[in-house]
């Protein structure tokens, strides 16, 4: 296990041969650790030019040093970076010294961990770090930013106040019943555990925006067998760089393209289990393209695709246009339905199919405003446990239901959005119920 008392350090920067590599230091010999290597104290927040010595006084590199003083810095403690050439050979060394004056090496992810038990960035900050590093367009880099910045941290700040607000009372009841304290309102607890119930449903329906920008939208391509999915597949495998920046200065949020197993109308065993799993990945798609041989005069698209298909996220794609039988039937297709013909034989309508699925495509994205806030699949769950609590709570307080019951189901409302931002200060609670009521004046 890690000990956060220590020293660490560990290289910053992608192992292997480059121009510069950077190594990191944190923990409480930093200070004199970087004295001894540059041969006094570094002045904070100050790039030092200095050789890089090691125990030996034999010079390792030619180094930038710059110190930063806890707790302004990244992790809250003092903190060095050393910025040197990015030979391997150097980078070795420099660690080895490092770790033979006493450090040991940081285990992944310590430097921003130490930053969250230090109190320098919320869970949901350190979470966006990461998000940060992986960001593959424009819209998940924005997010990414906003949530580094606190976005999340500060829009469940004010859900806890407010639910800290209504508990603080219903605790105030319990606990201090001979105190001269307004009488417990429940109407007005409801309203007020109302509309942080619609908050928290409104960032929790996130999720599927952000499962978006940090894995791709989900393409699912659906039809019956021989109707050319996996050529069409593979011939938008080789647009991809029009998918992703169909736009001059514009970079797309990423594709995940999924063929699937073919509807089959009498399926063998082994093609049912197949279409099981098609209509599983139905269920998942944030945008599909069914594909129908458009040359077949008797094709059709088959009920139970048609039943899966979401108004605004779906595309019918007649294939085959390269053959003289090609004339598509849009019989039974639902009006104002986009349809593109292709041949993924020849290539020709695909560029066409192509606008079609960025356009679809940017029709997911919702607004991206300063607000706007995209939860991964950890936030969700706990906004759904607290969600439910919530209703709980409210339906207890419509009913005859004793307060002391309506408060436990708030605390754990309240400890399932304290995992959201890793923490939740419980004095915080008792910090609103003498404020709000001057207990024991």
């Amino acid at each position: 296990m890690a000990r956060h008392s220590d020293t660490i350090a560990a290289l910053a920067t992608p192992a292997g041969a480059a121009a510069l590599a950077v190594l990191r230091i944190s923990g409480p010999d930093t200070r004199e650790l970087a004295a001894a290597i540059a041969g006094s104290p570094p002045p904070p927040r100050i790039v030092q030019r200095t050789d890089y010595r090691d125990r030996s006084d034999i010079v390792i590199d030619d180094v930038l040093l710059t110190y930063f003083e806890g707790p302004r810095s990244y992790t809250g403690e003092d903190t060095l970076e050393i910025s040197g050439h990015g030979n391997p050979f150097i980078v070795e060394r420099m660690l080895a010294d490092l770790f033979a004056r006493g450090c040991r090496p940081a285990a992944p992810g310590e430097f921003t961990q130490r930053a969250f038990l230090n109190g320098r960035i919320d869970l949901g900050q350190a979470e966006a770090v990461m998000d940060l590093i992986h960001a593959r367009s424009e819209r998940a880099l924005a997010e990414a930013h906003r949530q580094v910045r606190g976005s999340l941290g500060r829009r469940m700040s004010g859900l806890i106040e407010g639910l800290l607000s209504v508990l603080a009372r219903i605790e105030a009841q319990i606990d201090f019943p001979e105190e001269d304290l307004p009488p417990a309102d429940r109407d007005a607890m409801t309203q007020e555990l109302g509309k942080l119930a619609t908050e928290t449903g409104r960032l929790s329906a996130t999720r599927r925006y952000g499962d978006m920008l940090r894995h791709g939208i989900r393409t699912v391509i659906v039809g019956a067998p021989n109707v050319g999915k996996s050529s069409l597949l593979n011939r938008l495998v080789g647009q991809e760089r029009a998918l992703i920046s169909a736009e001059p200065g514009t970079t797309r949020d990423c594709l995940r393209l999924i063929d699937t197993a073919g509807f089959s109308a009498s399926p063998a065993p082994l093609e049912s289990l197949g279409m099981a799993k098609t209509r599983d990945r139905l269920a998942e798609a944030d945008l599909t393209l069914v594909v129908v041989d458009g040359s077949d005069p008797e094709a059709a698209i088959s009920a139970e695709i048609l039943s899966n298909l979401g108004a605004d996220r779906s595309i019918i794609v007649f294939n085959k246009s390269d053959l003289s039988t090609f004339k598509p039937s849009c019989d039974g297709i639902p009006p104002k339905k986009t349809t593109v013909a292709v041949s993924a034989l020849t290539g020709d309508g695909v560029d066409e199919l192509t606008a079609a699925i960025c356009s679809h495509a940017d029709a997911l994205q919702i607004e991206t405003g300063s607000d706007t806030i995209a939860v991964n699949a950890r936030h969700a769950r706990a906004l759904g446990e607290a969600g439910s609590g919530l209703k709980r709570a409210i339906s207890m307080l419509e009913g005859t239901e004793p307060t002391e019951l309506v408060a436990n189901e708030l605390r754990g409302t309240l400890l399932a959005f304290g995992e959201i931002v890793g923490k939740i200060d419980n004095e915080r609670m008792l910090d609103h119920l003498f404020s709000s009521f001057c207990i024991g004046k």
